[in-house]
């Protein structure tokens, strides 16, 4: 009977597109993110911005909020809490970490989250998921994280004060989004992209509003900041979300998190040629690093040896 099992896993996981690319294309979508983070983190303070992007995405998904709460009330209790940690640590916590590190840096500088959060997700996959990495894995992981961190930095020897506190709070948004892409592996082998996309939205506007009366933050906004407010909840934040859950549920966590080294890039790209932010020419190679290396892991995954073998993970 195990072996039948067996069989049939890997019969229907052969017959699962590789949806690495909508991964990398989600991600891409939230590096739009900071024409409207950076501008309206000048205005308002972080948790401000995170409740009212919470309220707004929460209110665009209300027809779908009943049948999400079905499948919540019929989920396990570890895929509960595994949607709490999404919803509060991912969702809240980490985009008001990430907005405030927009307030303290440059549009470039709050990127250096992404160079941690692939060791992170690796480490609790192959805890949680049991995904195995072969050992032609670190050949794109690490110049991927190299180019990752010459990004984020104009002098990557020279890390001042103000922008390694933006570093410092950079981190700590990669540690929530990185053992968020976990959970979100895990609860997306019986949920639904959907259910589990309204349901990281409505337990995360809660917790976004706890953050703003612990922090004593202004709840109103102003007219002019409702339509930068929308955009950023509506593109970025749910359309981007929305298609990282559907390429998510057939793609192993760890190759996940190299996709999303796409977000670095793009933001990198709108912040030089949008944002007035200019780029020194390790900054430049670091975007060739990441480009070579996330390309380079896509073809390979498409072989017939590819490197993370998803095969007899745990759900």
């Amino acid at each position: 009977m195990a072996r039948a099992a067996g069989a049939l896993h890997r019969f229907v996981t052969d017959r699962i597109p590789d949806r690495t690319w909508l991964v990398a294309l989600a991600a891409a979508l939230w590096g739009t993110d900071g024409l409207l983070r950076k501008p309206l983190s000048g205005e308002l303070a972080a948790s401000t911005v995170v409740l009212w992007e919470h309220l707004i995405i929460v209110l665009a998904l209300l027809p779908w909020l009943p049948t999400a709460l079905r499948a919540l009330r019929a989920a396990t209790a570890r895929e509960r809490w595994a949607l709490v940690g999404i919803g509060v640590g991912a969702s809240a916590v980490a985009t008001a970490l990430f907005t405030q590190a927009f307030r303290l840096g440059d549009p470039v500088t709050p990127l250096v989250l992404q160079k941690l959060q692939p060791v992170i997700a690796i480490a609790v996959a192959a805890w949680l998921l049991g995904e195995r990495l072969r050992r032609g894995y670190w050949l794109f992981a690490v110049p991927a994280l190299l180019g990752a961190w010459l990004m984020a930095f104009a002098d990557p020897l020279d890390v001042r004060l103000r922008a390694a506190a933006a570093a410092l709070l950079s981190i700590a948004a990669a540690v929530l989004w990185a053992v968020g892409t976990v959970l979100g592996r895990l609860v997306s082998e019986r949920l639904s992209s959907r259910d589990i996309t309204v349901l990281r939205f409505v337990i995360g506007l809660p917790a976004a509003a706890v953050v703003v009366l612990a922090q004593g933050a202004p709840v109103a906004v102003t007219a002019a900041q409702i339509g930068p407010l929308v955009a950023l909840g509506l593109v970025p934040g749910l359309l981007g979300l929305a298609l990282y859950y559907r390429g998510l549920h057939s793609t192993a966590a760890s190759r996940a998190t190299l996709a999303e080294l796409a977000f670095p890039l793009t933001a990198a790209l709108l912040g030089v040629g949008l944002l007035g932010a200019s780029l020194s020419w390790t900054q430049l190679l670091g975007m060739a690093v990441v480009v070579a290396s996330v390309t380079a892991l896509g073809l390979r995954e498409r072989s017939e040896r590819p490197v993370v073998d998803t095969v007899g993970a745990a759900a």
